[in-house]
């Protein structure tokens, strides 16, 4: 009886083992869902990608594909031996792997600067000058880019401000596959600021999971970015100052009105929170 009742303590301790390792997480934890696109958007890594290759579209400039795909600008111009003025064009094929990019025949037109790639547009018909009047023509209208308000904003000791007086509603990961910046509430419509002094590198809605987005550098280190707009109020190669009028508060791309904002250290995500000013 002895070892019978041996036999069976032996046996449970066994089975309890077993279920304890079935109910043990797996190595390396549970996986997480990005949740904070709408959509359910792809969970990217931190890291760069560093394989394959990608071919320029119209509207990509050099600063939204190293945006996309986790580079600092500046080391993937390198990669592919872009030498300033960092000429791209359409077609170009941008590779991450370090291999050498290989020519495509593309019909695009000429190269144009870190900007947008260019859009073919129609040629106006040449029209015959007006008869002589006797009259002075009119000198040309110089068009520039409308100046949007800039407010007074207080900005932290390293020269960031709030971007929104909205309240924090998603906090970023260090995770690379959760939040990459802060998400702020606000109004449909409310306006959006540039947290710091810089050059508008771009303005659209290319990049999946942003809705209409903003690019802001700010140096040859930090860029920021303002997603979801309703409308943006600035255009690529503009220079605006902190706490000045970007965009309109939105929720295009996005579940719900908010801001979604980031900063990015030499193409690395880091905490806006650790840059900007204490509420």
């Amino acid at each position: 009886m002895r070892y019978a009742s041996a036999g069976c303590l032996l046996a449970a301790l066994t089975l309890g083992a077993l279920l304890a390792g079935c109910a043990s997480p797996p190595p390396g934890g549970v996986q997480v869902v990005d949740r904070n696109h709408a959509g359910g958007a792809s969970t990217r890594q931190r890291q760069p990608v560093t394989k394959g290759h990608y071919v320029v579209r119209r509207g990509d400039t050099l600063y939204s594909i190293a945006f996309r795909f986790g580079w600092d600008w500046k080391a993937l111009a390198a990669r592919n031996k872009i030498a300033p003025p960092y000429l791209i064009r359409v077609g170009q094929v941008i590779r991450f792997d370090g291999r050498q990019p290989t020519r495509q025949v593309v019909a695009a037109p000429a190269p144009v600067l870190v900007t947008k790639a260019p859009v073919s547009r129609p040629v106006a018909p040449i029209q015959a000058p007006p008869a002589r009047t006797g009259a002075t023509t009119p000198a040309p209208i110089k068009v520039t880019p409308a100046t949007t308000p800039v407010h007074s904003v207080p900005r932290s000791a390293a020269g960031w401000a709030w971007p929104s007086k909205g309240t924090v509603i998603g906090r970023f990961s260090s995770n690379g596959s959760l939040n990459k910046g802060i998400d702020i509430a606000g109004e449909l419509g409310e306006p959006v600021l540039a947290a710091s002094d810089g050059s508008v590198v771009y303005a659209g809605s290319g990049l999946r999971g942003y809705g209409e987005l903003v690019i802001i550098k700010h140096s040859d280190t930090y860029v920021s970015a303002y997603g979801h707009n309703r409308r943006l109020l600035v255009q690529e190669g503009q220079r605006v100052k902190a706490g000045q009028t970007i965009a309109e508060m939105g929720s295009t791309g996005a579940d719900r009105v908010k801001l979604h904002f980031e900063i990015r250290r030499q193409g690395k995500p880091v905490d806006p929170l650790q840059y900007l000013p204490r509420r």
